[in-house]
């Protein structure tokens, strides 16, 4: 599903030159379970943004579902980022004067779908993901955990073949970090390809594929 090839992404930080990503190679099929895992500054967050198609690399090649994405025009980017790629973030990014249902909602607003058949999926959605009581609710009354499920609900009501977290757990306590973590891992095993970086090695050491970034540069392990 996904191949880079000696990917390449610089920044310029004051007067430095900081090299985020250093010649990364990676292959990941359809319905891997992979983690991101090292320190901050690795470059983790820089080839989360490279694989979702919101940052472009400097140089190298990256392959998604056999397209070259460099070869890609705006308008055939926007709508894989819209129908293939779902993006779940550590901070929730809802919107706060919208219901948990109008949040999921949004992603089809330009999707053609009749509101009717926008307010179904986004129902069916809130309920696959245990919120079927909490529809009305604003984020503002909802839980660290709710907020979480809402965004996942909304990252997969355009039902997408790959799911892109960033820290997911990161702002929850352990027990909504593991509901969040098991529902993760139940769409993953639904078919849905799983990338997720983290800090928490205990959650990295639950994927198949553990890949770790250092000063931009990436090692993988596969481990079953």
């Amino acid at each position: 599903m996904i191949e880079l090839v000696d990917i390449c992404r610089e920044f310029t930080v004051g007067e430095e030159r900081v090299q985020a990503l250093k010649n990364v190679n990676l292959k990941i099929e359809q319905g891997e379970y992979a983690s991101i895992m090292g320190p901050s500054g690795s470059g983790k967050s820089t080839l989360l943004n490279v694989l979702g198609l919101l940052d472009t690399p400097d140089s190298g090649k990256y392959f998604l579902n056999g397209s070259n994405v460099a070869q890609l025009s705006d308008d055939e980017l926007a709508a894989r980022r819209q129908q293939v790629i779902g993006f779940v973030f550590q901070s929730f990014h809802l919107i706060s004067r919208m219901t948990a249902l109008e949040n999921v909602e949004l992603p089809m607003t330009l999707s053609g779908l009749s509101a009717s058949k926008r307010r179904k999926r986004a129902e069916q959605m809130l309920e696959r993901t245990g919120l079927a009581d909490r529809m009305g609710h604003r984020p503002d009354q909802l839980s660290g955990g709710q907020r979480q499920r809402v965004a996942i609900a909304r990252s997969i009501v355009m039902e997408p073949r790959l799911l892109l977290a960033d820290e997911p757990t990161g702002n929850l306590d352990s027990k909504s970090g593991s509901d969040v973590l098991a529902l993760l891992e139940e769409l993953n095993q639904e078919g849905i390809t799983l990338v997720m970086v983290t800090h928490d090695p205990a959650i990295g050491d639950r994927s198949r594929l553990s890949l770790r970034m250092h000063d931009g540069e990436l090692t993988a392990e596969r481990k079953r």
